[in-house]
């Protein structure tokens, strides 16, 4: 894809995201890795309806700005998209937003870890919430980093969702997928609660992302408790009647 195409593409994705409502006013940022190791990054300050090709910034993995127009400066989250293509190889392209219902969920403190629905089980697995960090400082990259060997997407906590992808559609289909899940996740919570699939069943959809769906990037397998690093608490004893 050549450079005019992709920085086209980068927008069509901002006015995506404002047009489905999961950004407001300057929220959000989208990022690319390019092949010799910089990256096209959304600018600072812009809202992502009113985003131009022209308006894009090259930067390096330093973060600073090799191209772009004078006075424009890159995303105040640059931190967090540098630190998922420096802890992940396979990933090109970033994505952050705000989408509604997933950000629901993410400020309830609410992870989307329940395997109830056939696609998400196949695409992204359980989706966890990272530790709050203040945004624009090194708190939020710090914060991801134990979940980025595990997961392609994330809620962060207080503050939105983050999708990674080994392009940019793939990481936007991935935003598209967590906040569908989000909606339907809430809805079967007004229902009673969500049926999940059997643990047989799951074996059989993972089969399928390997052999069949050919999916990209990482999953949890049947990972509930993030990072994988700290073990789950314990189900409570029942008292004895």
């Amino acid at each position: 894809m050549n450079t005019d195409t992709l920085k086209e593409q980068i927008c069509d994705v901002c006015h995506r995201m404002w047009q489905q409502g999961w950004v407001a006013a300057n929220d959000g940022n989208v990022s690319v890795k390019l092949p010799d190791g910089t990256f096209w990054i959304t600018p600072s300050g812009v809202s992502k309806s009113f985003i131009t090709p022209e308006m894009l910034l090259r930067v390096n993995a330093a973060m600073e700005v090799l191209e772009g127009p004078e006075g424009n400066v890159p995303s105040s989250e640059l931190k967090m998209h540098i630190r998922c293509y420096e802890k992940r190889n396979d990933v090109g392209a970033v994505v952050h937003a705000h989408p509604p219902t997933a950000t629901g969920y993410a400020v309830a403190n609410i992870p989307l870890d329940e395997y109830s629905m056939i696609e998400t089980v196949i695409t992204i697995g359980a989706v966890p919430i990272t530790p709050y960090g203040a945004p624009s400082t090194r708190e939020v990259p710090d914060a991801i980093e134990p979940y980025l060997q595990n997961h392609d997407a994330l809620l962060l906590q207080n503050h939105g969702a983050l999708t990674l992808g080994k392009d940019l559609l793939t990481a936007y289909y991935r935003m598209e997928t967590l906040e569908l899940f989000a909606k339907i996740s809430f809805t079967a919570r007004m229902l009673g609660g969500a049926q999940e699939i059997s643990r047989k069943n799951i074996d059989k959809l993972l089969d399928l992302r390997e052999n069949y769906y050919h999916v990209t990037g990482r999953h949890p397998g049947y990972e509930k408790c993030q990072p994988p690093q700290t073990p789950c608490d314990p189900a409570p004893e029942k008292e004895d009647e």
